[in-house]
């Protein structure tokens, strides 16, 4: 069938597509992590959208979780049967999001969607609801012209993306249900044009700094350990000390050089008059797969030791996430060549190809060997106060997504 007749159905469920993303905004899935409650009930109304597409098998790869109501974290496939099962395209994305954050949203309410021109406004709009609306229109249009795909496809809706997916990729390769000859594509990052493939990410180090003094009056800090200034100051050097260090640029990534940020802040004392006597603080640090984090992290310890000895402070590091990244991903992986050749022949533009600094499910498939390539249509707003979606970005990126089935 020709891409005109397939683009036309596509357009056709436009609004369908918009109604669709703005039912899975409005509800929350945000991970125990971050005082959530998982992501159950989103799952369930996705499950319904499924459903009513009429794809050819869903099946549920659920985690065990107690930490939230259900005491599981849900892992939906949805497959549409091609004419080979030899090898199957995969498109994955994720059902849970960050939190809404403490700054004011001025033009909605979080998880309470609108419409504003060509945007839908909301929490998880664009990461990840934006591409998981596209990629099941894109086979529910191919399934009612009774188009089928050269290989079975497969929609991952996967659980824990944003906090290191231990309930839901890793929970999913686990069970053997990807195999090497696969295609992965995973729609979790790109750009306003739609002509970047990302074929590689940094190394993820999430640090927790804790460091512990002895609190007492403020007007008396000589019978104290300010936790605090202690910890301010530590985080600083380390702060400095990795940018020194660790100076390399590979310009092939989008940011070019590795980035060590220190982000999250504990509350400490409730009262001004109060010198603390703990101080929390957390890194989040992207890095350049030509560095080792095992050296990364020696030259922290080596760096907490002289603060230890230097303040009498005591000083605890905890390794929240260390996700070691591959190299990049060749410009000839058959992932990629196929995923150019349908965005040139939607779009007429020719998709460069390079690294990221934020982490996708990509890289737990190319740590197995599996191609994975990274794509979508998007401004870049993710975990921002007023997140959106382009609703012409979701309806050309569910026809790229069908012209990757088709041929």
């Amino acid at each position: 069938m020709d891409k005109t007749t397939v683009f036309t159905q596509i357009d056709s469920l436009k609004q369908e597509m918009v109604q669709a993303l703005m039912s899975l905004i409005s509800i929350p899935a945000i991970a125990p992590e971050n005082g959530g409650d998982g992501e159950e009930q989103k799952a369930q109304q996705l499950i319904q959208l499924l459903e009513e597409a009429g794809f050819d098998k869903i099946e549920h790869y659920d985690a065990p979780d107690l930490r939230v109501s259900s005491g599981k974290r849900p892992n939906v496939i949805a497959y549409l049967y091609g004419v080979s099962d030899q090898k199957r395209l995969w498109i994955i994305t994720h059902l849970d999001v960050v939190p809404p954050g403490k700054v004011v949203w001025t033009e909605t309410k979080p998880f309470n969607p609108i419409i504003s021109g060509d945007h839908i406004i909301g929490r998880g709009s664009e990461d990840n609801g934006q591409s998981m609306v596209a990629s099941i229109y894109a086979l529910k249009a191919l399934k009612q012209l009774g188009v089928k795909p050269e290989f079975t496809v497969g929609l991952a809706f996967v659980a824990d993306e944003e906090q290191g997916s231990q309930y839901g990729i890793q929970h999913l390769l686990s069970q053997n249900i990807f195999k090497p000859g696969d295609f992965i594509v995973v729609p979790d990052a790109g750009n306003a044009t739609g002509d970047f493939i990302e074929v590689a990410e940094k190394s993820i180090l999430w640090l927790k700094l804790r460091t512990v003094g002895k609190q007492t009056h403020g007007s008396r800090p000589d019978r104290g350990l300010n936790a605090h200034r202690i910890g301010m100051e530590i985080t600083l050097a380390i702060d400095k000390m990795l940018h020194e260090k660790h100076p390399k640029r590979d310009d092939r990534f989008d940011v070019p050089e590795s980035t060590f940020e220190p982000t999250k802040k504990e509350p400490n004392v409730e009262a001004v008059n109060v010198i603390p006597g703990e101080d929390i603080t957390y890194f989040d640090c992207r890095i350049l797969p030509t560095y080792s984090l095992d050296e990364i992290l020696s030259d922290i310890n080596a760096l907490l030791d002289y603060y230890k000895e230097k303040t009498g402070a005591k000083i605890d590091l905890e390794i929240l996430q260390k996700q070691i990244s591959p190299i990049l991903e060749t410009d000839q992986a058959e992932v990629v060549l196929r995923l150019k050749a349908a965005i040139k022949e939607a779009r007429g533009v020719d998709a460069s190809i390079g690294g990221i600094g934020g982490g996708s499910c990509a890289v737990f498939f190319r740590k197995q060997g599996i191609q994975a390539a990274v794509w979508s249509t998007i401004d870049e707003v993710a975990h921002q106060p007023n997140e959106y979606a382009k609703i012409s970005a979701m309806v050309a990126d569910a026809k790229v997504f069908a012209l990757l089935a088709m041929t």
